[in-house]
């Protein structure tokens, strides 16, 4: 047998990922299951993903209490401990409304209806605020805000002050930013045969969201509100040395502003520039009802 003949068939020649056509094909498939499914189990497990992301945020916040690294390596470090909320979602199996953005594909593909994209939409969006607002409520309970002399509360009330505080325009615009990596995570981890695959897939695009400062609207589902909670706590807006005026947003229309904001610009972002286009690049013409 040649060299020639003995590389060619050899097991391990080529990339064992799936390829770009086959990643868009199984994202269709599995559009069009997610929206058939039925309205509790999304429902459940809408609640459970927006926990998981949630205690990405909590892994998050921690990791960057007390950094000395400076901004860009302890911003890269929260993002690989935020990490943890999506390799939750697509490895240990749940719905998250970001993620499902790319049910986008289905529709444009013809493979659902209008209907059954939104009744998915804002089923798994409503579980994934009890999830997060729950999770932050459970935090928030356990007193985790007082760890390290009430350094994690600070961290946690200085993360919500900011993204409250931000414009409209801004927070869209991030929101746009934010889904795009996300929705490029879970694309490049449905590229992945094996778990670890899969992670390794996850781990950069969310840390580059993250350092990015990116607006995610399940995420602020428990940044803002575990912000609103230890707002009522003078010991830890004291050690935050935050002044009355940069916790004048921080409030139900500062959070409203914000999530409405960030979840338009993750539609964008997610459904718009990642699933539209890919539909148009890999499954135009061969998608039929």
């Amino acid at each position: 047998m040649s060299p020639n003949d003995q590389t060619s068939t050899h097991p391990m020649v080529g990339v064992d990922s799936f390829s770009p056509a086959e990643i868009a094909r199984m994202v269709e498939t599995r559009g069009t299951a997610k929206a058939a499914a039925p309205v509790v189990t999304t429902l459940v497990l809408g609640i459970v993903a927006g926990a998981f992301i949630a205690l990405g945020a909590v892994l998050a916040t921690v990791v960057s209490t007390g950094s000395t690294l400076g901004v860009g390596p302890t911003r890269l470090l929260a993002g690989a401990a935020f990490s943890l909320g999506l390799i939750l979602v697509i490895v240990g199996g749940a719905e998250l409304f970001t993620g499902n953005n790319l049910l986008m594909m289905s529709w444009v593909g013809r493979q659902i209806a209008l209907r059954r994209l939104l009744r998915n939409w804002v089923i798994v969006y409503v579980g994934n605020a009890v999830g997060a607002v729950s999770v932050a409520m459970l935090v928030y309970a356990a007193d985790w805000w007082k760890l390290a002399d009430h350094s994690v509360g600070v961290t946690a009330l200085s993360i919500a002050a900011g993204k409250s505080g931000l414009s409209f325009q801004v927070a869209f615009v991030r929101g746009i930013l934010a889904n795009a990596l996300v929705c490029l995570a879970v694309w490049l981890a449905t590229a992945g045969r094996s778990v670890t695959d899969k992670v390794l897939a996850i781990v950069f695009p969310i840390s580059a969201f993250v350092a990015g400062g990116f607006e995610h609207s399940i995420a602020n589902m428990y940044f803002i509100p575990v912000g609103l909670l230890l707002s009522r706590q003078s010991e830890v807006v004291a050690a935050a040395g935050l002044s009355p005026a940069a916790l004048t947003s921080l409030d139900w229309a500062g959070m409203l502003t914000n999530i409405t904001a960030a979840t338009l610009g993750n539609i964008v972002g997610g459904a718009g520039l990642v699933g539209v286009v890919y539909w148009f690049v890999y499954r135009r013409g061969q998608s039929t009802r």
